[in-house]
């Protein structure tokens, strides 16, 4: 079972690592565009991964119902930081990082149809180019480093990803998604629902919110009520019907933009 190394997803994973709830899973820790590889490779047979990554290969995975990693308005976690106003970058480079796939798409699409502007991408690791000797005019942060880098100083202009979504179609953004690996169900190597197991985790850390605030304090850039404010506010953990008509959206649009074949279907899991 595939977990994304971020703190976004620790009500989730916090009672599975811990033994709190009991499962027969090895749980495999890694930034989103690895789980996206080991599960294309057959390596995990049910992890979290990028919507882009199912919209791409939608004939490998089938999705867990009920569960994602989205928001209904600013997530905090995922940022476009600008030294220039957003209008300026016309013409300019935005260093993008390699370990996420949705929310690059996200950010071809708005600058392309939302802003109407021409922009280039270099991918590279964040952190290490804001100390070098050029500096990018603006860059994509997420995860924890957009938690870190999200004031930062040089930086002025910032837009939140899903915030901008939600201002352009009036919709969740949903970026990450729980997949089940349909040739690892076609071999019946779940003896039970993965799906389940996921919800019961999720439920179980977010009614013991304290938990993961005590959990999560240890060396994140945010106090604890930025924190609690991101878990209940920020993020959302369902799929329901608002999240689903969302990520359709974000489908038609990456068709229409030519960055997938076509948009897919929502194929749910259930054993």
């Amino acid at each position: 079972m595939g977990r994304i190394g971020y703190l976004n997803v620790l009500p989730i994973y916090h009672p599975l690592e811990a033994g709190i709830i009991p499962h027969d899973f090895e749980l495999v820790s890694g930034p989103p565009a690895l789980l996206n590889t080991m599960m294309a490779r057959g390596e995990l047979h049910v992890s979290s991964c990028s919507c882009f990554e199912y919209a791409c290969r939608p004939e490998r995975y089938q999705l867990v119902e009920d569960l994602s990693i989205g928001s209904r308005g600013p997530v905090m976690s995922v940022l476009l930081l600008s030294r220039v106003p957003f209008e300026q970058l016309d013409k300019q480079e935005i260093l993008i990082s390699g370990e996420t796939h949705t929310s690059v798409a996200l950010l071809r699409l708005l600058m392309r149809d939302r802003l109407g502007l021409d922009v280039s991408y270099a991918t590279g690791q964040v952190t290490p180019a804001l100390r070098g000797e050029k500096p990018p005019v603006a860059f994509l942060a997420i995860g924890d480093e957009a938690l870190r880098l999200r004031n930062h100083p040089e930086y002025p202009y910032r837009m939140d990803m899903a915030e901008a979504w939600r201002d352009w179609t009036g919709l969740p953004f949903i970026f990450g998604l729980w997949v089940v690996s349909r040739a690892a169900a076609k071999a019946g190597l779940f003896t039970s629902d993965p799906g389940a197991l996921l919800r019961s985790g999720r439920d179980w850390g977010l009614e013991h919110m304290d938990v993961i605030l005590d959990l999560t304090a240890h060396g994140c850039p945010l106090s604890r009520e930025e924190l609690a404010f991101y878990y209940s506010k920020g993020l959302v953990y369902s799929l329901g019907e608002e999240e689903q008509q969302g990520l359709r959206l974000f489908y038609q649009k990456l068709a229409t933009a030519g960055m997938i074949a076509a948009a897919p279907p929502l194929d749910f899991f259930t054993m």
